[in-house]
């Protein structure tokens, strides 16, 4: 019972041309009707991958796109499930989804069985192809069309990171069966998040032994739990994902059986599972079928259906199991026992992974030392990682948490640290030009500081955030010489490479000479060429400038330009010579005096914090005689000094 392998009805078609069933396709359809019967055999023949072939081999052979022209040439509920078989399956999981949700209602019923029965892989794929097709994000969709728990649950089940078959966590097992009990059966009222992170995330093979677990503490199965504890949408789902973690198969024979019992048919049901488990477990679903309704699923299509449609999905059923002779419940029940008991031995034990649970739990009661310390002692990488495990587990999304949780500058800080470095630069630009006035100096110190990657992992951070380019709100919210420079910038086109010693002497030339020109003409020669050539060639000009006009290019700029334009030449010019020691210079003026510049502080502490801090403390101090870490002590009651741990 239950092979291992393959175990679906519709495989690769021996001797396969594409061109040959292509024409044969057109051939079909050419003329007055269609040959039926010919479409029937060679779609329900050929595999998916194969059909994919055929539908590029006909737009190759005639020029013309073959789903449309089945379209056109069948009708009804044999033109969809024709049309639907010749979908990438991904694609036609995508398109039940979007189904699902547009128009006035929601059929959670299908956002219920696609979403619980789908693997890892299968998830990311759907993601894309929604993606793809649609030109939305799914998620956004899904969630914007559902609420609660639901919502929630459908979100963790969308990341498609449940632990893989096989890995079991040993040491887990029963302290996730007393997890389940207590938030349900043990306590009143129930928590719905710890049904959320369980079942959302750990593999098929660890919670089947979790079930078992269950049923021993709380003497019930953990169905009758979730019927008596839950309700709505969210009981359904999660009696769905218990199902499927038990047995797909046993799942889908169930989903078949209620699409086709009664008065009616559930067409959409039945089309959309006949199609997506062709080629994975019908045989397996077959035998289920038959083991609880002591009938072939084949039978029951037959009774329940009529006409091509009906010869389409007997194709794809594959056989009838009533032809195999007298049936013995009893036997096939065992049967079904010892696999089920099998599935569950041969596994994987694990230690469990470590996802910053303390994170969670600190967030519940907003405990912010264990936050701090949390968010301080993690790589960026790291964060990100716990980003995705929050919505995993919980179904929410950490930052809108922490903003609600966290007040004022600690929340800056502890957002800003969450985001990738290319999100949070792209935020902090957003907020130099927002409202009525612009921090040009905030503009200044990021574009003349970051690298050509770090500014187009910006432009794409601030792009996909805003839904505007940079460069267009870069132009909209500064005028003149200084918007013609950080246009420049924000190209991130700068040189690569070392100092062409040559060239270098001719730029340190031409900008001595720019010096008697008139103000816009040395703007222009000192734009041109400092805000594109390469960190290395440009300390060499500098150098052979001091030779050529034996004045530093810094005094130059000083005395010879002014306001914006001035800070930003400035700015590249401090840059280039010791990137460390202006930084450490702009964390200065950032506390010094009355006041703190709280937004500069976190911008630099955070954006700096794995790339070059070290050597910007010591800078400091070699500047100023005190230490980072003792100005901000001196200067902040906030908790910035917990990154410079170590100083």
């Amino acid at each position: 019972m239950f092979l291992q392998g393959f175990r679906g009805t519709v495989t690769d078609a021996p001797d396969f041309d594409a061109s040959a069933d292509a024409e044969t396709l057109y051939n079909a359809m050419k003329g007055i009707g269609s040959d039926k019967e010919a479409i029937l055999d060679l779609v329900t023949g050929r595999s998916n991958a194969q059909r994919q072939e055929i539908v590029q081999a006909y737009k190759s052979s005639y020029g013309k796109n073959l789903i449309d022209d089945l379209k056109y040439e069948l009708t009804g509920k044999f033109e969809r499930l024709i049309v639907s078989l010749m979908r990438p399956q991904a694609y036609h999981d995508a398109k039940e989804i979007h189904d699902a949700i547009k128009g006035a209602g929601t059929d959670e019923k299908c956002l219920i069985e696609v979403l619980a029965s789908r693997n890892n892989q299968q998830i990311h794929n759907l993601v894309e192809a929604y993606k793809d097709a649609y030109g939305s994000d799914i998620e956004e969709d899904v969630t914007g069309d559902t609420s609660g728990h639901f919502k929630k649950m459908l979100v963790v089940l969308l990341q498609g990171t449940r632990d893989e078959p096989g890995v079991v966590h040993a040491e887990l097992v029963e302290e996730d069966a007393q997890a389940l009990f207590a938030a349900g059966e043990e306590q009143w009222g129930t928590e719905e998040s710890i049904f959320i992170m369980l079942l959302g995330n750990r593999s098929v093979n660890h919670l089947q032994m979790v079930f078992d677990k269950y049923q021993e503490i709380a003497e019930k199965p953990i169905e009758d739990s979730i019927k008596s504890e839950l309700s709505g949408d969210f009981e359904r789902l999660m009696l769905a994902v218990v199902q499927c973690i038990r047995s797909v198969p046993m799942y889908f024979a169930k989903r078949l059986y209620k699409s086709m019992k009664g008065l009616g048919t559930q067409d959409n049901t039945l089309i959309r599972i006949m199609i997506c488990r062709s080629e994975i477990d019908m045989l397996d679903i077959r035998e289920c079928f038959r083991m609880c309704y002591e009938k072939s699923l084949y039978n029951m299509i037959k009774e329940d259906t009529s006409g091509d449609y009906k010869r389409t999905l007997l194709a794809l059923c594959g056989g009838d199991d009533d032809l195999a002779g007298e049936f013995f419940p009893e036997a096939a029940q065992l049967a079904y026992k010892m696999w089920e008991t099998s599935a569950t031995t041969k596994v994987q034990v694990r230690v469990a992974y470590s996802i910053d649970c303390m994170f969670v739990l600190a967030l519940a009661c907003t405990d912010e030392d264990v936050i701090i310390n949390i968010v301080a002692n993690r790589s960026n990488e790291q964060r990100q990682e716990i980003r995705q495990a929050f919505k995993s587990i919980l179904g929410r999304d950490l930052m809108k948490d922490l903003k609600s949780e966290l007040s004022k500058n600690l929340e800056r800080l502890i957002i800003g640290l969450m985001l990738t470095p290319a999100e949070f630069d792209a935020k902090m630009m957003r907020k130099a030009m927002e409202g009525a006035g612009t921090d040009e100096h905030a503009l200044i110190e990021i574009l003349v500081t970051r690298s050509n990657g770090e500014i187009h992992a910006m432009n794409a951070a601030y792009r996909a955030g805003y839904k505007k380019s940079m460069e267009d709100a870069i132009q909209s919210d500064t005028s003149g010489r200084f918007s013609q420079i950080l246009t420049s910038l924000v190209q991130g086109a700068r040189e690569q490479g070392p100092a062409d010693w040559d060239r270098a002497l001719v730029d340190a030339q031409e900008l001595a000479d720019a010096c008697n020109e008139d103000s816009d003409d040395m703007e222009i020669k000192f734009m041109s060429i400092l805000c594109t050539r390469s960190f290395p060639h440009l300390r060499r000009v500098f150098q052979e400038f001091v030779r050529c006009s034996n004045k530093d290019i810094e005094q130059i700029i000083k005395k010879e330009m002014s306001g914006d334009v001035k800070q930003a030449m400035y700015g590249i010019v401090r840059s280039v010579k010791n990137q460390s020691n202006y930084f450490a210079e702009r964390l200065y003026k950032a506390m010094k005096g009355m006041g703190t510049d709280d937004r500069a502080l976190i911008r630099i502490m955070v954006s700096r914090s794995e790339v070059d801090l070290f050597n910007i403390r010591k800078e400091f101090k070699e500047t100023h005689d005190c230490s980072l870490h003792e100005f901000i002590q001196v200067e902040t009651m906030v908790v910035s000094f917990y990154i410079l741990h170590g100083d």
